[in-house]
């Protein structure tokens, strides 16, 4: 079943952010969008293309109002012990969540249980905590970063223009459809 417009569940984890470890619940993503990217585990080979990725377009996140977040079920201590020896680590500045206990991964419905991690997906959520978009991908295919900005634009948009939507391949500026009657059959 998809969580697709369902409200995120309570949570409470630990995370390590910009040397420090910080505790994160689910009342941190409300009032701002937020992006939770489930990957499988730290110290690992597609999964931190992926993160770096992420941090390459997290400037550009902030200013759209999304935070970011990275979520493993390794603990805030692996974190950071990756965070001290990958290159592409280091360069993180956003919330590197644990997911120890792997509550986050079957709130949001991603845990491998048989391995005890986390499938490789992303979750757009809005300031209200509502889950706007999902992408799961396997395990060997790492995700475009690029490829939230117009995502996260469009949510954004859809959210601030009631009875506007907007169609393929959209992108700011562009027009958009007042689903009606009139519409039917004639795009």
């Amino acid at each position: 079943m998809s969580l697709v417009g369902k409200k995120i569940q309570p949570f409470k984890a630990m995370a390590f952010r910009n040397g420090e470890f910080i505790e994160v619940t689910d009342q941190d993503l409300l009032g701002k969008w937020s992006i939770l990217c489930f990957y499988p585990a730290d110290f690992s080979f597609v999964c931190p293309t992926e993160l770096e990725d992420l941090q390459d377009h997290y400037e550009e996140f902030k200013k759209l109002g999304v935070e970011v977040y990275s979520v493993s079920t390794d603990t805030h201590f692996v974190h950071k012990a990756w965070h001290d020896v990958s290159p592409a680590i280091q360069k993180i500045t956003y919330t590197m969540i644990s997911d120890a206990t792997h509550e986050i991964s079957r709130n949001f419905d991603v845990l491998i249980e048989d391995q005890g991690v986390a499938e490789r997906a992303t979750f757009l959520i809005d300031p209200d905590g509502v889950i706007q978009a999902i992408e799961i991908t396997a395990d060997g295919i790492g995700r475009d970063a690029s490829t939230l900005i117009p995502k996260v634009k469009a949510a954004q948009y859809v959210r601030n223009h009631p009875g506007e939507v907007c169609p393929a391949k959209w992108k700011e500026g562009e027009k958009t459809l007042k689903p009606s009657l009139d519409l039917v059959g004639k795009i």
